[in-house]
């Protein structure tokens, strides 16, 4: 194999793996969020060096970083974690014959 050939692979592969993180980021949005999560927790572990704590904390999920919705600290301002009101009953159909 030449140079152009590998370089080629390489870029193809990025490419590739960056197309395959956005598709699961945007089909499976909580998923990817909980993923990152644990991940940015297990780079960010004391002990660690620091490039690899930086990385962590850079990869933090941004609603973990600002405690907003989804953060997991349980403060109720999207109602995703808080008791929901119960949801009013579906209306039924109705099916009418066509009036020609």
């Amino acid at each position: 194999m030449n140079t152009f050939a590998i370089v080629q692979a390489v870029v193809l592969t990025v490419v590739l793996l960056a197309s395959l993180l956005a598709a699961f980021c945007k089909l499976l949005p909580k998923t990817a969020k909980r993923v990152q999560a644990r991940l940015s927790a297990w780079l960010d572990r004391p002990g660690r060096a620091p490039p690899t704590r930086r990385l962590g904390r850079w990869i933090q999920p941004s609603e973990a970083k600002s405690g907003d919705c989804g953060s997991g600290d349980g403060c109720s301002s999207c109602g995703g974690c808080a008791p929901t009101a119960p949801r009013e009953p579906a209306m039924p159909l109705s099916f009418r014959p066509r009036q020609h």
